[in-house]
């Protein structure tokens, strides 16, 4: 495109042979060819980047490392790619303020590595973690399986820079936990998946590191007994840190085509327990867990040391790419449902037919389904499946996405199933903060 030729600090790619990455992400979607892909170095290409944009009639689409699963950072028609890869910046920790700044570029591997380094935590651990960028999981208010106690992103978030419409980066929010000068406009950008504008670098706020685990791998031999633990635990004031699962349909894809340890996993259904309270490797406490589990701890095991709990954590964290390479065109979707409405969940999934494994984040009623048919099924039929899915997850009192974000993916089923009031006020919203609609056009709404 002659326009972004000479483009200031950036770098442009224009080779179609070299834009094929960028036409897809984690997700089935598959993007449209975009008229390039834009590097930036420093601001000066963001400010003429917004200028062009507006002057050609062009969007711009913000792309991190490409793990997302939603086809958020997919381009459309008639839009450049905005690869935040090389932007500047480097970690900084302050141990007195309990937070830490880093551009969007950062690895969240080195964002926990640095808070760890300084005895300190940032909890969001989407499953893509040793891969995905920051500015990712900002943009999608990634989760993963310490939000059961911990919270998603947007609750570690203090400040974030963005680019805005005029062209300049703007700071929303300050170092510290209370900053109550009016709304929290920063939260608009955090799970906006760039609507409003793309954020460029983040505080975020660091809490002191557990100093114990308590790591359970807990087969139980009927499925349904783990459906009324997450609600069990909670009422009883045991929070774990994690509370992962894996249903008999996955425990038998697992045994039948994982690795080793995978095919020595026991029970019907899988759970995994961790807790990092202090005390909380002491007898009493775990004594008086297993009161609480009664019968189901039958089989129960404890992770004696670190090697133990990495074993048992690596099965959890080797599922997804797993099932990707048996099903490749498998669709899988991140819906939610609250803790105590989970039996009728999985009842009502049973209603809906088709090859489903489920697994996931059982303790915030987060749950990974996937059609594994899907490449199999004829697409309208595929889309009426999908839809059936998060029909039955709205009905129950919960939602169409937990972690992954709308996107391209489900856009469609989002603009359905919502509030139509949600939709107007994200719409006028775009409109104040994006007038000619260049920020990542066409996505969620």
């Amino acid at each position: 495109m002659d326009a972004l030729k000479g483009l200031p600090e950036a770098t442009v790619i224009h080779d179609p042979s070299d834009l094929e990455p960028f036409l897809r992400d984690e997700s089935h979607v598959v993007g449209r060819p975009p008229l390039a892909v834009v590097k930036p170095h420093g601001p000066v290409a963001l400010r003429e980047l917004v200028r062009l944009a507006k002057a050609e009639g062009f969007g711009l689409v913000p792309r991190g490392a490409g793990t997302g699963k939603a086809g958020g950072c997919l381009p459309t028609a008639r839009s450049v790619v905005v690869d935040f890869s090389q932007w500047p910046g480097e970690i900084q920790v302050s141990p007195q303020d309990l937070c830490l700044s880093a551009p969007v570029s950062a690895p969240l591997r080195e964002v926990k590595a640095a808070a760890a380094a300084q005895g300190l935590f940032y909890p969001p651990d989407p499953n893509s973690w040793e891969s995905c960028a920051l500015g990712g999981t900002l943009a999608t208010n990634a989760g993963g399986p310490n939000a059961c106690k911990y919270g998603m992103t947007r609750h570690w978030v203090l400040a974030v820079d963005v680019l805005l419409e005029d062209g300049d980066i703007h700071r929303f929010g300050i170092s510290s936990v209370k900053a109550n000068a009016g709304p929290a406009l920063g939260q608009l950008f955090i799970g906006s998946e760039g609507l409003f504008g793309f954020i460029v670098g983040a505080t975020l706020r660091l809490t002191p590191m557990p100093r114990e685990h308590t790591t359970l791998l807990l087969p139980v031999k009927r499925w349904e007994d783990l459906l009324d633990l997450p609600g069990r635990l909670c009422g009883a004031g045991y929070l774990p840190s994690a509370f992962e699962f894996f249903d008999p349909a996955v425990l038998a894809e697992l045994r039948a085509h994982g690795p080793e340890t995978a095919r020595r996993l026991p029970g019907e259904a899988l759970a995994i327990l961790e807790f990092d309270e202090r005390g909380c490797a002491s007898e009493t406490f775990l004594e008086g867990l297993l009161d609480l589990l009664g019968p189901v701890a039958e089989g129960l095991e404890l992770a004696s040391d670190e090697r133990q709990r990495e074993n048992i954590w690596a099965v959890r964290r080797m599922t997804s790419a797993f099932l990707k390479e048996r099903h490749p065109k498998k669709v899988s979707e991140d819906i939610v449902v609250p803790r105590s409405r989970l039996r009728e969940f999985f009842a009502g999934l049973d209603k809906l037919g088709g090859p489903t494994v489920t697994y996931g984040h059982l303790g915030d009623g987060n749950l990974h389904v996937n059609l594994l048919a899907a490449g199999e099924t004829e697409p309208a039929l595929l889309e009426r499946q999908v839809m059936e899915l998060f029909r039955l997850s709205v009905s129950l009192g919960g939602t169409l996405s937990g972690e992954h974000g709308i996107g391209l993916a489900k856009r469609d089923a989002f603009l359905a199933l919502s509030d139509p009031a949600h939709i107007h006020a994200l719409r006028a919203l775009k409109q104040a903060m994006d007038p000619q609609g260049i920020f990542n056009p066409g996505k969620v709404i």
